[in-house]
């Protein structure tokens, strides 16, 4: 038996979902099919369009490592952490074949849809929505609260939309509303923040939204910003020092832009990194770009012959150093280090990049803060506004990429909806 089933004699209730993201749509599908009507608010055309960008170039849905150092991703309170064991990757793997489309694990853990696609799952996910009677409401802009008093205090909404290609207003007052808005990263695609004042104005604590798995700027040079920006720095090791003196460190890739630094290895640190910028006004990160190299192995191939290469030129040869790698280290190191062997080797394992900002919030994968863990109670309710429950990036946690973010969400949201069902059964 389903968790929701214990639910299901209770008497049919309206329910409001302003967000058609994972979250919202995944509290909607568990909120149905206990037998209340739902209906989904989005300001977008279309829902779910940030997840169908996040699905450009392969799908990442969750990642197949242990669950104990999976759930160590995150950085979130013990409820949220909670949700993930309530809601694994082994869960959301089973919920996404049980919508007919199967799955497989990539040789980084990385767990993918088999078409790679997000749109087929997003299609199936919708077919299966409407079918539990669940209906959607795009182009409607939720703009907070009804000024009331009595019954419908806190629980009339005022949504703005172009239905018809008419502008007007619509209130609506639900049974219970669960609100999964997002974020503030990729504004375009709807998570722009805009709920933050809308809850602060009914005295709710959100933490400052900031940028996360993010790049970070530096102060190139023209050349270096000119000659190589948009090169790849593959196969590099990445590390830093977080604000508690832990080290952090990954083996990946990273890429030189035009404003600094950014890539996957970036992103996994980027947490670390950021603390870093907020206590320090600047943060370090160390590059190794030869990570498969011990320092007395490249010390021996250093003290080689050179013949008639040049340096750059034996450098490329003994090590196979890209150019993008070799200007970095001519960017950051100097003279005299070309010129004394030891200290090349040191700076080849250990390049020291200053970094002086995050980019800003909208070109982030994703965003950290969001509502305080003190003001929702177990189910995620709001416990200043009774019947209006959060999911999703609203919440103030953090996850790297690889699949972390959207079983956050798929599991926030999930918790949301059952939280949502339990509510309507208790306020019969």
């Amino acid at each position: 038996m389903k968790q929701f089933d214990i639910f299901a004699t209770s008497p049919t209730k309206t329910v409001a979902i302003i967000g058609g993201g994972p979250a919202g749509l995944m509290a909607a599908e568990e909120i149905a099919a206990a037998g209340h009507r739902v209906s989904v608010y989005d300001a977008m055309p279309s829902v779910g369009r940030k997840f169908l960008l996040a699905g450009v170039g392969g799908m990442n849905i969750t990642h197949a490592e242990p669950a104990e150092d999976f759930r160590a991703r995150y950085s979130a309170n013990s409820q949220f952490i909670n949700t993930l064991k309530q809601f694994d990757s082994v869960a959301l793997r089973n919920w996404v074949h049980g919508l007919g489309i199967e799955t497989f694990v990539g040789t980084s853990g990385r767990v993918f849809p088999a078409d790679m696609k997000a749109a087929p799952l997003l299609r199936a996910w919708l077919h299966r929505l409407r079918g539990l009677g669940v209906t959607f409401y795009p182009r409607h802009r939720w703009l907070g609260w009804a000024e009331n008093v009595g019954e419908k205090k806190n629980k009339e909404l005022i949504f703005s939309t172009s239905e018809n290609g008419n502008a007007s207003t619509k209130n609506i007052t639900p049974d219970a509303v669960v609100l999964a808005l997002g974020g503030a990263s990729w504004q375009r695609l709807g998570s722009d923040g805009a709920w933050v004042p809308l809850l602060r104005e009914r005295s709710i604590s959100v933490n400052e939204l900031v940028p996360s798995n993010c790049g970070f700027d530096v102060s190139w040079s023209e050349i270096l910003r000119d000659q190589h920006s948009g090169a790849p720095l593959h196969g590099v090791g990445l590390s830093c020092i977080d604000v508690q003196n832990m080290p952090r460190s990954v083996l990946s890739e990273a890429v030189i832009s035009a404003y600094g630094i950014e890539g996957t290895g970036i992103y996994a640190l980027s947490k670390y990194l950021r603390e870093q910028l907020n206590q320090n006004g600047t943060a370090l990160l160390n590059i190794d770009l030869l990570p498969d190299f011990p320092l007395d192995k490249i010390v021996q191939r250093l003290n080689k012959p050179r013949e008639k290469n040049s340096l750059s030129n034996f450098l490329r040869k003994q090590f196979n150093l890209s150019p993008a790698k070799l200007a970095l280290l001519r960017e950051i190191t100097t003279k005299q280090t070309f010129e004394n062997t030891d200290l090349l080797a040191l700076a080849m394992k250990r390049l020291s990049l200053t970094l002086t900002a995050t980019r800003p919030i909208d070109e982030a994968i994703s965003s950290a803060g969001g509502i305080a863990a003190k003001e929702l109670d177990a189910a995620f309710m709001l416990k200043k506004i009774p019947g209006v429950f959060c999911a999703g990036e609203m919440l103030d946690w953090d996850a790297p990429t690889g699949g972390y973010l959207l079983t956050g969400c798929f599991a926030s949201g999930r918790a949301a909806g059952f939280g949502v069902v339990k509510y309507l059964r208790d306020i019969n």
